[in-house]
């Protein structure tokens, strides 16, 4: 073989190996760099898991008996009495039949507190992350008027059919000034709970207007 061609050899044969090498350094770059960028990314559950926890710090009293607190404040529905589930024929075999009065009272303070929490929420422009000190009482004092039975129904000032969330967030994005939630939010989560709550015993209607 030829100088010539073994030095065209040589430079190809470098090539390649400078091309492995950069590939095989750039690809945990990447990878580091998406695993980076995921947990930059703020968790919406921890942030409110956190503000929570700082609030129970600064309040170790009120801590204690915030949903009470709440209640009293303003007037929250409670949940649907399940008690009837531990009654009758619905014994074992019966898709109620291994749960006991606990089971029901615990269902039924789980579903309370995210209801409050969606009062607490609802009642607060802070907490709603307003910026010109809105909140939603304003115009819909203890959540009236909000008619969540009636959704979905077409809405001319989106110009779509919307859910409850799209018409929550579209006064969180224009009333309120400010940003809205996604609809896995904690907090998404726990205002459409208060608002579907405080229409209980309202007949569903979805369309109307």
């Amino acid at each position: 073989m030829s100088s010539s061609a073994k030095k065209t050899l040589a430079t190809v044969v470098g090539v390649i190996v400078v091309c492995i090498l950069v590939a095989c350094t750039q690809a945990p770059r990447s990878s580091v760099a998406a695993e980076a960028a995921k947990a930059a990314k703020p968790d919406p559950q921890t942030v409110v898991t956190d503000h929570m926890a700082q609030w129970k710090l600064k309040n170790p009293e009120r801590a204690k008996n915030w949903v009470e607190e709440e209640k009293e404040r303003h007037k929250i529905q409670p949940p649907a009495d399940n008690s009837h589930l531990l009654k009758g024929e619905q014994g074992k075999g019966h898709a109620y039949g291994n749960y006991t009065e606990k089971d029901i009272l615990m269902w039924a303070r789980e579903t309370e507190k995210l209801v409050v929490e969606g009062s607490r929420i609802f009642h607060n422009a802070d907490l709603l992350g307003g910026t010109i000190g809105v909140s939603c009482d304003m115009c819909h004092p203890d959540a009236s008027n909000t008619h969540p039975e009636t959704y979905p129904k077409f809405q001319p000032q989106m110009g779509r059919v919307a859910l409850l969330r799209d018409m929550i967030n579209w006064c969180i994005q224009h009333p309120v000034r400010g940003k809205g939630f996604s609809g896995d939010d904690p907090k998404m989560r726990a205002l459409e709970a208060y608002i579907i709550a405080q229409r209980k015993g309202v007949a569903m209607d979805y369309g109307k207007h």
